[in-house]
């Protein structure tokens, strides 16, 4: 495989690598209060945590290129060390992943919380568990499932990301080029091999994601069962 071609994809999976973690270092507490808060308000909080499923990837990417760019809150930002802008750069094509892929991982932690129920975390409380301890030692563990399929989701979306990522990032080689941009680069510039080796092995990346996650759900099921 030429050499051009493996950057995109060390990228795209150091990328989906980084916003897989943070996303899920983020989205555990908030999908913990979305399953066991009592606010009036937290579907309002829900609804804007999902608008990425709904909302073109364009819109997002504007108004995140506005919002990392020299004007927004991305330049004051980059400032602290020396820069103008956080747009046209990795870190943020980082913050574009997670807030596009953060429904594909809050939700499935949010309906793994659900299904955990009342009943193990009284149990646990009754025998003098601190809350802390009730999440950490009940609730992680019994919702393992869902930390799984968030994970594999929010990492098979982010390497499928384009919309986003092009708005916000551009096509700068070893930076910003991953493998969606680099395919559309391809096909743009009439160079159909390298856009087959490359959509051929997204696909496949795919369907394996899909089968995994399908056999996965099934042996979770025979054991609950």
């Amino acid at each position: 495989m030429p050499a051009e071609i493996w950057g995109p994809v060390f990228l795209t999976l150091r990328l989906a690598t980084l916003s897989t973690v943070i996303l899920l270092v983020l989205g555990t507490p908030l999908a913990w209060w979305l399953a066991r808060a009592q606010a009036r308000w937290k579907e309002a909080v829900a609804t804007l945590v999902a608008l990425p499923l709904v909302l073109p990837p364009t819109v997002l990417g504007f108004y995140l290129l506005i919002g990392l760019g020299p004007s927004g809150p991305g330049g004051w930002l980059a400032g602290l060390w020396g820069g103008r802008s956080l747009a046209f750069t990795f870190e943020g094509l980082v913050i574009g992943s997670v807030l596009y892929s953060m429904p594909f991982v809050v939700q499935p932690l949010r309906n793994a919380f659900e299904a955990v129920g009342d009943r193990p975390l009284e149990v646990a409380a009754t025998l003098r568990a601190a809350p802390l301890d009730r999440f950490l030692t009940v609730a992680l563990p019994l919702a393992r499932p869902g930390f799984l399929t968030g994970a594999v989701l929010g990492f098979a979306h982010t390497v499928g990301e384009f919309g986003v990522v092009l708005m916000i990032g551009g096509n700068i080689p070893g930076e910003t080029r991953v493998l969606s941009v680099a395919i559309y680069d391809y096909v743009e510039t009439l160079q159909w091999p390298r856009a087959h080796l490359l959509a051929g092995g997204m696909l496949v990346f795919s369907f394996v994601v899909i089968l995994g996650m399908t056999l996965l759900e099934k042996r979770i099921g025979r054991a609950r069962g």
